[in-house]
Order: C-alpha cells, then sequence, then structure tokens
C-alpha cells in the first residue's frame, strides 16, 4: 500500500507533497486535519479549497466524514471563516471527496448536541450524523484508490479542487445583513459608475443598489420574480451585469443601465455571500432598509476605536449564544460607547441604549441620528459609568436594572479604555505608577479592597461594578487576557465568580491606537451562573480576520504556583567565591521574560553557582527559546510538574542553550567569566583564562553537591558520560547541542586570531590587550571575552551607546549567522519538552 505503516502527521505531509503541491497545505485551522489553500491571495483574502480528515489506518468513508463533519460543527468553523468547496477523508489506500454545499445544510440542524468527542464513534450524536449522511455520499462522493486511479486523482484534483470557484457561501440573514452592507460600502459602492448626488436628489439611496444586490440568485439575475411583495419595493433592480432604476415615478429620469467600473471586484465580494437571503429574513430586510444608514463615525482622540470587523463579529457571537432574535429578545447597553461604533448593524433601537463620560461624544451621536443612525435620542445620554449613581439613568433603563427577570435579558456590550495605571518602568522599578489614570473614581474606591491589584486597570472596575451592581445581566466585553491569566488579578477572580461562555481572541494592533503586540479578547459572560474560572478555550482569529484555530486560557490559580516559585525554591550560596554570575528573577509571564538574563551581576538577580547553574539554565532557557508573538504575549510560566527531573538530555540542552543564548550577557568587563564553554586549546587562545570553571564543570571536575547542598535536587548532578563537547568525561549532550558548541568554537577560535600586543591575562587584571581588529580600527582584544564581549568586539555601538545589530566583518557575520541558527535548531528541540513538562501550557 502506498503509505502503510506510517504516522497521522506523516501521511498528511505526503498527501500533501505528492498530490496538492501547487496548493497550501501547512495552514491549520482549529482541529481540522488537513487543509487546502491556494497560494494567492485575491481581494477577500484565500478561500479554502479542501477541508480533510486524516487516518493512518484503513476506514470506512462515512465514518471519516462523520468525525470530520462533528469536528467543523462542535467548532462551528463554517461561521468563522469561507467554507470550502470539498470537504475530504483519507487514509493509508484512499481519498474521497464530497461537495461541501452537498451537506452543509446538516450544520444547521436544531436541537442537535455538537459537543460530543468527534473520535468517539459510538455516541448517539455521531451514529445519527453517520445515518443522516450515508445516502448522500453515495450520491455524491468521489473516491479514488492512490495507486489504481493516480491518473483519475489527479485529474480531478486538476478539474474540481484547483478550479473551485464555487464555495459554500455564507448565508445572509436579519444579523448580518447590516454588517454585510457596511463592507459592502467600503468595496462595491466605490465601483458602480454613477452621479450619486443626483440620485439622492431623487431620494435614490446606495442602500437602494445593496438591496438590489442581496436580492438576486447565483447567477447574478434578478430572484425573487415571483414574489411581488418584495419585488415591488426595490427601487433599484440588478439587470444584465448592471442596475437600472426601477422606482416607477423617476425611472424614466435614469433610462440608461447603470454599470460597474470593475465586475472582477464585484464578483469577488458576493462570492462570499448565498443570495437571496434567507426566506425566513426576506420580509424584515426589505422593512428594515431603514437600517441601512451609512455609520460615520468619529474616532475621539485617544478612544479605542473598535474595528468594524470586530464589530461584526463579537455581534455574531452574541447571535450564537443568545439565538437568532436576541435583538428582539435582549436589551443591549453599551455604558462605554464613546461615539457608538460598536453599536453599527444592531437593528431594534427600541432595545438599544448608549451611554458615555463626554458630552462631545453625545453630540456626535445625536447628529447621526439626525442623519438616520438607528439609535434614539432619549437612549442616548451622558453618563460616567465608574462615579455616577444609577438614578441619573433614563427611568426605562432603571426599570430594566431593578426587574430581576428584564435584569436577566440585559447585556452590558462594550469596549472600555484599557488605560492601567502601571508601565514597563514600574516593572523594572525605573518609575512612578500614573497618576489619576484608574484610581480617582468612586467605582475604584469601592471595590480596590475586594480586587486588589486589578483595581489599576479600568476594564476591571466595569466589570467590577456590572457584576456587583447588574447581578445576572449578561456581559459582552472587549478587553485584555489580565482578568484570566495574571498572578496579579488573582483577587479579581476570587470575587468575579461568574461563567465565561464564549470568547475569541485577536491581535491588539488591529485596534486604532493599540501598538502593543499582545491580545485582546471578546468575552461573554453569563452572570446567573457562579463559578471559578479555570481554563476556556478561544478561538483565534488573525490580523485579517481569519479563523486560525484553538487557543487554551488558564487561570493561575489552580496550580503549583509560578516558574518565579519554582527557582526561588533552591538553595543560594552568599559566599563570594562560589558565586559565578546572578540570574534575573521578576516576573512569570512571555511579556515580560526579557526581565530574565544572566550577568555578574542581573537586577533581582540570584546568586549562581555549582549548586544552581542547571536549575538556572533551565529557567532561563525555557523562558528565552519560544519566541513572543501576540498571541502567546500574556501567556504565564508555570511551576513545572518533576518529569523533567529525570530528562538528562533535557537538562544539557538548556545548559547548552543558556550558554550561548542573547540573554546571556555576562561580560569580563563587570568581573571574572566564568562562563568560557572551551579551554585556550580548542580556541588556540592567546594566553591562559582567567577561569575554567565551565570546561571544567562539564567534565565532571567540579564535585557534584549533596541535595541537601543544591536544595530539590537529587539526580540532576549524577551525570556521567564519556563525550561531553571537549571530549573527556562528563557531561553527555544532544547532537543538536554538539552543533552549537562546534559553531560557537568555530566563532570563539575566529576571536582568538585577532593579534594582541598585551600579554593577556599573565600581564592584566582585566586579561584586555590592544588589537587592531578589523578594518584598521584599534579594538581592545580580550582573552577572557564572553559571547556578549565578542559581539561587542566586532559589532560596536553607536552613538547612543547601543550595540549595532550587524558587523562589516563577513566572516565574522557567517560565524554568528551560523551559530544563531543552531541554536535556533536546538530550541525547536527544547520547546515540546517545555510544554510537556508544564513550564508552559498548550
Amino acid at each position: 500500500m502506498k503509505y502503510k505503516n506510517i504516522r497521522e502527521e506523516e501521511l498528511k505531509n505526503k498527501v500533501g507533497a505528492d498530490w496538492f503541491a501547487t496548493f497550501d497545505t501547512t495552514e491549520i485551522l482549529g482541529n481540522i486535519d488537513f487543509t487546502v489553500f491556494p497560494k494567492q491571495y485575491d481581494l477577500n483574502g484565500r478561500t479554502p479549497l479542501l477541508w480533510a480528515e486524516a487516518k493512518t489506518g484503513n476506514f470506512d468513508i462515512p465514518t471519516m466524514f462523520v468525525q470530520l463533519i462533528l469536528t467543523i460543527g462542535k467548532a462551528r468553523t463554517f461561521d468563522k471563516t469561507m467554507p470550502p468547496a470539498f470537504l475530504g477523508a483519507f487514509d493509508f489506500k484512499k481519498i474521497a471527496f464530497v461537495p461541501y454545499i452537498n451537506i452543509s445544510d446538516i450544520f444547521y440542524m436544531n436541537d442537535f448536541n455538537w459537543n460530543v468527542t468527534p473520535s468517539n464513534h459510538e455516541t448517539k450524536e455521531f451514529l445519527l450524523i453517520k445515518e443522516r449522511i450515508e445516502s448522500i455520499l453515495n450520491k455524491n462522493t468521489y473516491v479514488y484508490d492512490y495507486e489504481k486511479d493516480e491518473k483519475e486523482l489527479q485529474t480531478f484534483i486538476k478539474n474540481n479542487v484547483a478550479k473551485a470557484t464555487t464555495t459554500s457561501k455564507l448565508k445572509i440573514d436579519k444579523n448580518n445583513f447590516i454588517p454585510i452592507y457596511l463592507r459592502w460600502l467600503e468595496v462595491v459602492k466605490p465601483i458602480i459608475d454613477v452621479n450619486w448626488d443626483d440620485l439622492k436628489q431623487a431620494n435614490i439611496m446606495d442602500s437602494d443598489f445593496y438591496l438590489a444586490d442581496l436580492f438576486v440568485d447565483d447567477k447574478d439575475t434578478q430572484a425573487l420574480e415571483d414574489d411581488s411583495s418584495i419585488r415591488d419595493n426595490l427601487f433599484v433592480v440588478f439587470q444584465n451585469q448592471g442596475y437600472k432604476i426601477a422606482k416607477e415615478n423617476i425611472k424614466q429620469m435614469f433610462d440608461a443601465t447603470i454599470n460597474l467600473k470593475n465586475k472582477e471586484a464585484y464578483l469577488q465580494f458576493w462570492k462570499r455571500y448565498k443570495r437571496p437571503p434567507l426566506k425566513e429574513f426576506q420580509d424584515y430586510i426589505i422593512e428594515r432598509r431603514d437600517l441601512l444608514v451609512p455609520q460615520d463615525i468619529r474616532e475621539r482622540k485617544g478612544a479605542f476605536f473598535t474595528p468594524r470587523k470586530w464589530v461584526e463579529l463579537s455581534q455574531k457571537y452574541l447571535t450564537d449564544y443568545l439565538g437568532q432574535n436576541w435583538q428582539d429578545d435582549y436589551y443591549i447597553w453599551d455604558c462605554a460607547a464613546g461615539t457608538g461604533n460598536l453599536l453599527a448593524g444592531l437593528t431594534n433601537k427600541y432595545h438599544i441604549y448608549a451611554s458615555t463620560l463626554d458630552q462631545a461624544d453625545i453630540s456626535v451621536m445625536h447628529e447621526r441620528i439626525d442623519g438616520g443612525a438607528n439609535l434614539l435620542k432619549n437612549n442616548v445620554f451622558q453618563f460616567d459609568f465608574l462615579n455616577d449613581d444609577f438614578s441619573k439613568l433614563p427611568q426605562s433603563l432603571q426599570d430594566i436594572i431593578n426587574d430581576e427577570e428584564k435584569r436577566k435579558k440585559l447585556v452590558v456590550y462594550i469596549n472600555p479604555p484599557y488605560a492601567e495605571a502601571g508601565n514597563k518602568h514600574t516593572i523594572s522599578g525605573t518609575g512612578e505608577h500614573k497618576e489619576n489614570t484608574t484610581n480617582n473614581n468612586i467605582t475604584h474606591t469601592k471595590y480596590k479592597k475586594v480586587i486588589g491589584k486589578a483595581s489599576n486597570e479600568l476594564f476591571t472596575q466595569f466589570l467590577a461594578r456590572i457584576y456587583a451592581e447588574i447581578p445576572n445581566s449578561k456581559i459582552g466585553i472587549f478587553c485584555k487576557l489580565k482578568n484570566l491569566q495574571s498572578p496579579n488579578f488573582k483577587d479579581f477572580r476570587r470575587f468575579f465568580q461568574t461563567k465565561l461562555e464564549k470568547t475569541f481572541i485577536v491581535p491588539a494592533d488591529t485596534f486604532d491606537n493599540v501598538k502593543g503586540i499582545f491580545p485582546i479578547g471578546f468575552f461573554i459572560y453569563n452572570l446567573e451562573i457562579r463559578d471559578i474560572f479555570s481554563e476556556v478555550e478561544s478561538d483565534i482569529f488573525n490580523k485579517k480576520g481569519e479563523y486560525i484555530g484553538i487557543k487554551k486560557l488558564y487561570s493561575p490559580d489552580n496550580s503549583r504556583g509560578f516558574i518565579n516559585n519554582w527557582i526561588k525554591k533552591y538553595k543560594r550560596t552568599n559566599e563570594v567565591s562560589e558565586i559565578i554570575g546572578q540570574i534575573g528573577v521578576a516576573r512569570n509571564d512571555m511579556q515580560n521574560k526579557s526581565l530574565c538574563y544572566i550577568a555578574i551581576t542581573a537586577g533581582r538577580g540570584l546568586n549562581i553557582s555549582r549548586n544552581t547553574i542547571f536549575f538556572d539554565s533551565i529557567f532561563l532557557t525555557v523562558q528565552s527559546s519560544i519566541n513572543a508573538s501576540w498571541l502567546n504575549d500574556r501567556d504565564p510560566f508555570f511551576y513545572p510538574n518533576d518529569n523533567w527531573q529525570t530528562d538528562i538530555e533535557f537538562q544539557n540542552n538548556c545548559l547548552t542553550y543558556s550558554l550561548f543564548d542573547g540573554q546571556n550577557r555576562i561580560t569580563s568587563k563587570d568581573g571574572t567569566n566564568h562562563w568560557i564553554p572551551f579551554t585556550e586549546y580548542e580556541v588556540n587562545a592567546q594566553d591562559k583564562f582567567a577561569s575554567n570553571f565551565m570546561t571544567d564543570f562539564m567534565k565532571g571536575k567540579i564535585a557534584s553537591p549533596s541535595p541537601s547542598e543544591g536544595g530539590e535536587q537529587p539526580t540532576l548532578f549524577q551525570q556521567t558520560a564519556p563525550t561531553p563537547p571537549s571530549g573527556a568525561g562528563g557531561l553527555v549532550f544532544s547532537e543538536e547541542a554538539q552543533a552549537v558548541f562546534n559553531a560557537g568554537r568555530a566563532l570563539w577560535t575566529y576571536y582568538h586570531t585577532h593579534p594582541s600586543t598585551s600579554s593577556g591575562y599573565g600581564g592584566t587584571s582585566s586579561g584586555y590587550a590592544t588589537s587592531s581588529g578589523y578594518g584598521g580600527e584599534s579594538k581592545p582584544y580580550n582573552v577572557n571575552a564572553s559571547l556578549y564581549d565578542i559581539r561587542e568586539y566586532f559589532q560596536g555601538r553607536n552613538e547612543k551607546g547601543r550595540m549595532n545589530s550587524k558587523s562589516d566583518d563577513a566572516t565574522y557575520m557567517e560565524l554568528i549567522g551560523n551559530l544563531r541558527a543552531q541554536l535556533a535548531i536546538l530550541a525547536d528541540a527544547i520547546k515540546p519538552k517545555v510544554y510537556a513538562y508544564g513550564f508552559l501550557k498548550e
């Protein structure tokens, strides 16, 4: 058999390489095993071509498809990104395809429990889906044997998958027709070749063209010819790739067809959506055409303006949770409304309240209402949520808050300010907390004792007041993840005991005026349910608004503690003769990992000695080897489980990494360098080193401490092996680690070829001597140079005293590049164990 006896990951890689080489099969989409995308982006991004289930055994086709359907349905992937043209299933022998449109209706079954494990083939849900789709699969599935049907499979992929332009489109309903209109304004309206001022005088609006677009079929011809109630209410119709005015009293004034300037852009836009709208919402959309008013949102300086794509997505999540008719069944209050952009797209103005601190913003919203915005002036009012008493609210809103049953139907829907009292300088001890940012209001004073340090954040003050004073309501909030993950928010989590129902996270820098590289989440809370947060699976969307998977968010309160608790438990020496440096210990999260470094003297440092060097190397490596991104920026590092204690390779890999990583800032300018990982002979040094501690330690020449000397370390130093990097008995190093040593040795050797005019260590206490360096410049040669010193020697510093990022010495750049490449490979070997041993959580 073509792919027999291989693991699933290898099977997916081989199928991708053998059959889909001209496509991108690398994108991970939630828990879907295998995806196929075109390599090129178009106006709307990339349209997925195939989602598939992969199995290494010999499975029957319906079983594989059922598992895929349950995976998609559980995550509602089809709502978060454009569905593909085909679903697929393959094992080691065969591959099958079915057009997505043939089975898409199954995702809209009423009263079906999608929260089952897709891989459990015995559940009643699995068997129900299997029964429902077997007849569909029999009629619509294309099945190919890799070996017997090789040519046919290639032809199918070429003629169907590669040319799949008709995917299952997003269905238009009462909740998304306004957000689609707002997108239409940006993409389609500018390419309609018409004088809008002339049309406006005849009371023809851009929304009439949008409705004409909505009510066509998949062939771009006007639909609903037999439905006079809708047809008669269209003032513009779409015909023959253009628009015609249909309003009786003025159509003679605009007899000519109104054309499109860019038909391709038009087609690309509408390929995303299934037209006409769903039957049950067609009358509603026509009746509520008054909602289709351009939202001229003004951004107030300093405000955190919510991007339209996230507004639309948050309302989609509220619809999924509260139901299709939630805007009629619930009241909505944005108590941090600014100029109201979070409310764009909502339909029932009689159920919407908007308040904000600044009267100027109220004036903007009232102007928008005069221009047709879907709000009531009486429901838009000035109110300082963190200071004012609820008696200042409109009476109708007071009635909702004071009525226990109505209060359950109130959704507080907000994107509050993200201001806080602290910053990076207060973290490092070099700055002061910002005054009057978050601590000069009544809510802060009232709740600071119960929510602790969380009271320094405005968004948690909003949450605290809503939780305590509007009980049993619902909350939909955009905010940072500190309330879930930060160790400083433990008191807040004890106070805020309510159920987190749904969430998604997005990059913070997609919000106007937010510059940080971190995640912002949208969270839906149900205050009727008491719950202490422990963990949640959150959907992830990238900057383009594309769904890219799931991330688990954890509370640190249920763990053994943080990585700082772990590293501080080990016994430290204060004997100057035993100290070889210090390690910086500040915060416990990815955001602040740069504060963890090794130096002769480190800020908030712990002394490093032979007793603790392995622990300290692990402490640095698990933080430095994981690249920071917007997605993990707020992830905490935890107290690990005990499995690392018996993993000698992991321990030695971490020691290696810490010797050559940029966070090792040891410099002989500050004192004796005990961290040179080679002997003088290995690198042809021009004099004797001041210290051979590190090579002696790796060779086993330095006596191992007893457990009582080193704290809780019973197994760590009892290593013996024949092949350390220097070739004598001592520590055993992995192939990846040895490659790092080899690259480092080449760099050190090159450095030591530079001539010295001094006797080095024997002649000066510092080990420095004058050298010509390179390029004719006079540079100090130092026989005891650390990696940091070598980098400074070749790269130099700029006028501000910062080390330059590169050197004019081509040989050095090649050597340091190779060292960094080998270190990256070593990091890849370390990373899985960082998660396996619980330092980070997946």
